[in-house]
């Protein structure tokens, strides 16, 4: 794995993790995986592997605030993000990608393929992408997490103890998936954690998610497009994931969906195998579609 430093603006370079392909043989399509809010590329490293063993290039970046990658005071809104991600692809020479991704990083994937045609061949949505968050349900959580995004900037949980509770938290988690999670925080003086992001930069980017909804985009994006949704464990949400699903299904001109019952929001770090293999499907899929403008079948899985 190198990381790379890639300028996206005069003050501001991305932190690129790229793996090359494994084997002799000539390197397929490249992935390019986005990470969520409050995260970092490295979450995506056990999929990233994985990708590269199969011989796809794999780019995973670290967004602007975010793991290595420079922290401006401001432009934490989502047309500055995804204007900073057009840039680095172009400079890092790709084009036609298999772009991926999480939380967040979904509703940046699905607004860089509306506003770049031709940037993104085939999209997955991975827990993330079809969430409308200017809705009651989603103002009461973000009014719960910007108080504990407030109350984290003091600085009161060490390191070592952010990982037992990790480690108790996330059993199914790999060492280096907590270590990673871990890559999230800045760490003080006695090991004090604070968070990358300033409680003023994560509300900045909370507003542009509420401002967005991702049914705008919908129409513009006409690649082949595989939603991996989780069934999430808050009261009242399940049955609205469901629905901001369907919407996405019927909306979309080529999609498929996978569920993952039973699994964490950081589906690719709970089941890295499972999510890896759809991506190498979409991978798949995205090839033998080269071209094509028809509408795939829709099917569903559990």
């Amino acid at each position: 794995m190198r990381k790379l430093r890639v300028p996206v603006s005069p003050s501001v370079s991305l932190n690129v993790r790229h793996r090359a392909p494994a084997g002799p043989a000539s390197p397929r399509r490249p992935f390019v995986l986005l990470h969520g809010m409050l995260s970092n590329a490295r979450m995506w490293d056990e999929v990233a592997g994985l990708l590269a063993a199969a011989g796809h290039p794999v780019y995973a970046v670290d967004q602007r605030g975010h793991g290595e990658s420079d922290a401006p005071p401001d432009g934490y809104e989502h047309a500055a993000v995804v204007a900073d991600l057009a840039r680095a692809t172009s400079a890092l020479g790709l084009r036609d990608v298999l772009m991926a991704g999480h939380s967040w990083g979904g509703h940046l994937a699905l607004r860089l393929t509306a506003e770049h045609p031709g940037l993104v061949r085939a999209l997955a949505l991975v827990d993330g992408g079809w969430y409308e968050f200017d809705g009651p349900v989603m103002r009461s959580f973000w009014e719960r997490t910007a108080e504990v995004v407030r109350r984290a900037q003091n600085g009161t949980t060490t390191a070592a103890d952010m990982r037992a509770y990790l480690e108790t938290t996330h059993p199914a988690w790999s060492p280096a998936a907590v270590e990673a999670r871990l890559a999230d925080y800045h760490v003080g003086p006695g090991g004090l954690l604070t968070p990358r992001l300033t409680a003023e930069q994560v509300m900045s980017i909370v507003a542009s998610l509420q401002r967005e909804r991702p049914a705008d985009w919908y129409p513009k994006v006409t690649v082949p497009v595989l939603l991996l949704p989780v069934v999430p464990a808050l009261p009242g949400l399940a049955g609205q994931v469901r629905e901001w699903v369907a919407a996405a299904e019927a909306a979309l001109e080529r999609v498929r969906v996978r569920w993952y019952p039973g699994t964490d929001h950081d589906v690719h770090v709970d089941a890295p195998d499972k999510v890896a293999a759809d991506l190498l499907a979409l991978a798949r899929e995205a090839d033998r579609h080269k071209g094509s403008r028809q509408r795939g079948s829709r099917q569903g899985g559990s």
